[in-house]
Order: structure tokens, then C-alpha cells, then sequence
């Protein structure tokens, strides 16, 4: 696994996608992701806010895009309340298994609560890529992660939000957003969706 998508202290991009806190009462200060090697081997389970503050642990992590049958990606903004990246545009969840937990299955449930996507709206939930990068958020927080990069296609589009998770939603067409980047920067996308359609040429 390389890590050419590693950046330095300050870097603005990458996170724990659901959003960390500053201190010990915050609710992911109770949870734990699954620290791995650069080779997304599992080296045990950390805490998850250790994992996002200091210099950060690697870890495991998942970002999904989600299209219709039209050829349009979901993209979804970080809610207003999310410590990390907030008011970002993903595309469209991401988050983190838990330990014993596949991507897959992992998916499939953020999808669920975040979006209220159940898994009778597609069939094809695929892993289509992996990669390592690490981000800061100025005197926020660390973004290190082996992310899986998986895709689905929605044959019914009805939504239900969490207001929670999500700010704002808006369908794009994924290949003129993949073509034309810099046409959508006033968006403010989340850097490991931006890495994940810079990889993506399948």
C-alpha cells in the first residue's frame, strides 16, 4: 500500500467521515476502529478518538458512492455538527467497521442510517478500490486511514435523511465531475472522496 497520498501537518482534507470531539465525553471517545498496517492487515482495535487526534493511527475505513441509473453520484454534506469536515460535500457516505465487520456489511448499514437506504434499493454493492492517505484538520484533528472505496447503484432513489449526519444533498453527473474537478470547488469536497474519483478510471 503506498502512501503517496500522505500529507503534512495542516494538510485540509481527510477524516473519520462521521466526525470526532475534543474531549473525553464525546460519543467516539466510547467507540473503537480496527488499526491496521499499511497492507490493511488488522493490528487490533484502537479508540477512536485516539485515532483521530495527535499524530492519529492508522486505521480501517470505507467511503461509498452512490449513483443512480442515470449515471449521477450522490453527493451528501457533512452536517454542521460534525467536528471534522464539517459542511464538506462526500460522495456519498464514510465511515468505519467495526471489528468482525465487513465493508460490505458495514456499508450497508451507514447507508441505512445516514441516507435511509435500504438494502432492497440495489443489488450491486461492490469493493472497487483501496488506498492509505493521511490529512489533517487545522486544530481539529488526523485523518489516517486505509479507506475501501465501494460503489452502488440505486434502483430506487427515495431518501430519508439524518439530519445528524447530513446537511444538504444533490445529485451531480459523476463524469463531469470526474472530468471537471476544479468546477466544483466551491463545494468544498471531502479529500478522501476527491482521492477516491482521482483513482477512480474504471
Amino acid at each position: 500500500m503506498s502512501s503517496e497520498d500522505a500529507a503534512a501537518p495542516g494538510d485540509p482534507a481527510g477524516d473519520d467521515a462521521t466526525g470526532e470531539a475534543s474531549d473525553t465525553d464525546h460519543e467516539n471517545a466510547l467507540q473503537d476502529v480496527i488499526a491496521v498496517d499499511p497492507d490493511d492487515v488488522a493490528q487490533g482495535t484502537v479508540n477512536r478518538l485516539d485515532a483521530h487526534t495527535g499524530d492519529g493511527i492508522r486505521h480501517r475505513a470505507f467511503t461509498c458512492l452512490v449513483f443512480d441509473r442515470d449515471g449521477r453520484i450522490l453527493l451528501a454534506q457533512r452536517a454542521p455538527n460534525k467536528r471534522l469536515w464539517d459542511g464538506h460535500w462526500d460522495g456519498t457516505v464514510a465511515s468505519h467497521p467495526v471489528e468482525g465487520q465487513s465493508q460490505e456489511d458495514a456499508t450497508e448499514q451507514r447507508l441505512e442510517e445516514e441516507l435511509g437506504i435500504s438494502p432492497d434499493q440495489y443489488d450491486d454493492l461492490r469493493v472497487t478500490d483501496k488506498f492509505e492517505y493521511k490529512r489533517y484538520y487545522p486544530n481539529e484533528g488526523v485523518e489516517w486511514e486505509v479507506c475501501a472505496v465501494l460503489k452502488v447503484t440505486l434502483d430506487d432513489t427515495a431518501l430519508d435523511p439524518d439530519d445528524d449526519e447530513i446537511g444538504g444533498m444533490l445529485w451531480a453527473d459523476y463524469d463531469h465531475l470526474h472530468e471537471n474537478p476544479e468546477l466544483y470547488r466551491q463545494l468544498r469536497l471531502c479529500p478522501w472522496f476527491e482521492i477516491a474519483m482521482r483513482r477512480d478510471f474504471s
